[in-house]
Parts: structure tokens; C-alpha cells; sequence
């Protein structure tokens, strides 16, 4: 996992509320969230394989009923 650092200077007079609304979306932005929760646990190469044959049907099949 390479190394982000994600940060927020605070603004003037801006809000502790707003300030971490804000470090929160640029965390999500930078897909540090997203990376954690996949490695939560650990994943067999073929629970991968599994996983990423499931998300690709999924999203074939929500293309198709798009149309």
C-alpha cells in the first residue's frame, strides 16, 4: 500500500464540524477508506478471483438493464 497522506488546514474561523466534513471527503477521495476495508481481512488469491468474477457480473448486469 503505498504511503498517502491526506490533509486539511483549517480555514478562518471555519467550524471543527466542517473542518472534519471536509478531512473526511478528502479521505474518501484519496481511497484510503476504501483500501482499509479491503484489507481488513485476509483474501485467498482465489477468494480474489471469486470476488472480482462477482463485481464484474454485477456490473455487466447493471450496464444491461441500463439500456
Amino acid at each position: 500500500m503505498s504511503s498517502v497522506n491526506v490533509s486539511v488546514k483549517a480555514k478562518n474561523n471555519e467550524r471543527p464540524e466542517s473542518l472534519i466534513r471536509r478531512f473526511q471527503r478528502a479521505l474518501e477521495q484519496s481511497g484510503v477508506m476504501k483500501e482499509l476495508k479491503r484489507r481488513k481481512y485476509y483474501m485467498s488469491p482465489s477468494e480474489k478471483k471469486r470476488a472480482k468474477r462477482k463485481a464484474t457480473e454485477k456490473r455487466r448486469r447493471k450496464e444491461e438493464k441500463r439500456k
